[in-house]
C-alpha cells in the first residue's frame, strides 16, 4: 500500500488512508463482535451519540442520500441499535438515539479505533500523528 502511495497526489493520498482506515476499523469491529455495522451505519450512530436528533438532522448531517440514510435507520433499528420516535409536537417528524446496546457497541468501537490510532503513533511518532491531527481540524477555507 505504502509504495502505491507515493504516485498519488494529496487528495488521493488523503482518499486512500480514509479508505484503508475505514477497511481496518470495520474489520477489527466485524471481528470481534456477531452484529455486522456497516461504515454508513457508523457514520450514523456517530452523528447521534448521546444526542436524540431528528431524522431529518441525521439526513442533512450525513453524506449519504435521504433514501438510503432511511434504509440504514431501519437496518440499526431492526438490529435493537437504535430507537425512533414520534415528537410530542411535531407529527412530521421523528428523533433518533442509540439504545443502551447501540451506546455499548459505539463505545466499544470507539476503544478499537483508539488501538487503531496508538499502532498508528507507536509507527510514525506522536508528534508527526498531532501535527496531522491538527492540519485535518484547521480551516481550510474550502
Amino acid at each position: 500500500m505504502d509504495l502505491e502511495l507515493q504516485n498519488l497526489d494529496f487528495i488521493d493520498s488523503l482518499s486512500e488512508r480514509h479508505v484503508q482506515l475505514r477497511s481496518i476499523t470495520e474489520k477489527l469491529w466485524n471481528d470481534t463482535s456477531d452484529i455486522y455495522i456497516s461504515n454508513s451505519e457508523w457514520f450514523i450512530m456517530a452523528r447521534i451519540y448521546k444526542k436524540r436528533p431528528t431524522i431529518s438532522y441525521v439526513t442533512k448531517h450525513v453524506d449519504i442520500s435521504r433514501q438510503a440514510t432511511h434504509k440504514f435507520i431501519k437496518r440499526l433499528e431492526s438490529k435493537g441499535l437504535v430507537t425512533v420516535s414520534s415528537l410530542e409536537n411535531n407529527k412530521k417528524d421523528k428523533c433518533i438515539q442509540l439504545t443502551q446496546l447501540g451506546e455499548e457497541c459505539y463505545e466499544k468501537n470507539e476503544a478499537l479505533k483508539a488501538n487503531l490510532e496508538k499502532k498508528i503513533i507507536d509507527k510514525i511518532g506522536f508528534e508527526k500523528f498531532q501535527i496531522l491531527n491538527d492540519i485535518l481540524k484547521l480551516d481550510w477555507g474550502l
